[in-house]
């Protein structure tokens, strides 16, 4: 009878873990530049860099954060929320609490998605939530099905390129964390994703001078914009990536 319950469990399992595979096309690699829970410096630093090299970000937003201090940054405004949506940077989804999925059951998630799109459309209603990033990094087996319904893609954070067929609901990201990486692993990744025709994603948080455990510096950001320019790598957002790979 154990047998028989364990088999079962485990097959849901890997259904779940085989959840919205998809088989990228042959294309010239692209790199996006994601930054979670949207510090002010984020927004500010990080969004001018981007611009400044043409390219896009995208913005994992937990509502709960927005205009609030934390240890080591202060969270963005809605006007700032508003600013990059209007330049063309994305607006995607954390938990509204912050709340890592693993600790959510299927209606608790579900309020949490509603209460960010809430929040949004209150702000902005053309701000469209489409895509979503694991809070901490940590997905959910059991959540998967339900974000693949609720959006195109879901972030995580295991490193490497996105490449061959790819998990949308649990996207590969690398971090653009000063604590680590450095140049030349910026430039590992980026030569990977050259070599194969893949999507390469970073993830941060604050962009500063001084930034936190979490944060990279304007010259390390400085640093992957320009080794996207010299290999002629575009610069897009998630939502943007997954166009253009018919996702």
């Amino acid at each position: 009878m154990w047998s028989a319950l364990q088999g079962r469990v485990n097959n849901r399992l890997a259904r779940h873990f085989r959840a919205a595979p998809h088989r990228l096309p042959a294309h010239a690699p692209m790199v996006s530049f994601t930054f979670d829970d949207a510090p002010d410096s984020a927004a500010g630093e990080g969004a001018s860099l981007l611009e400044a090299h043409g390219g896009r970000g995208t913005y994992y937003i937990a509502g709960s954060l927005i205009d609030q201090p934390s240890d080591h940054w202060h969270g963005l405004s809605n006007d700032a929320i508003v600013r990059l949506h209007r330049a063309g940077h994305e607006i995607a989804c954390h938990t509204f609490s912050h709340q890592c999925s693993a600790n959510l059951d299927e209606a608790a998630m579900g309020r949490e998605i509603e209460r960010n799109r809430s929040h949004f459309r209150a702000i902005d209603s053309s701000i469209a939530l489409e895509n979503f990033a694991y809070p901490y990094g940590i997905a959910s087996v059991w959540r998967k099905p339900q974000l693949a319904k609720a959006f195109r893609s879901a972030r995580g954070i295991l490193p490497g390129v996105n490449r061959d067929v790819i998990d949308l609901q649990f996207l590969r990201a690398s971090p653009l964390v000063n604590c680590e990486i450095d140049p030349a692993g910026v430039d590992r990744y980026f030569d990977e994703a050259a070599a194969s025709g893949g999507w390469l994603i970073f993830y941060s948080h604050d962009v500063a001078d001084a930034p936190s455990p979490y944060g990279c510096t304007p010259h390390l950001m400085r640093h992957a914009l320009e080794a996207a320019d010299k290999r002629d790598m575009p610069i897009v957002t998630v939502a943007e990536a997954l166009r253009r790979i018919g996702a």
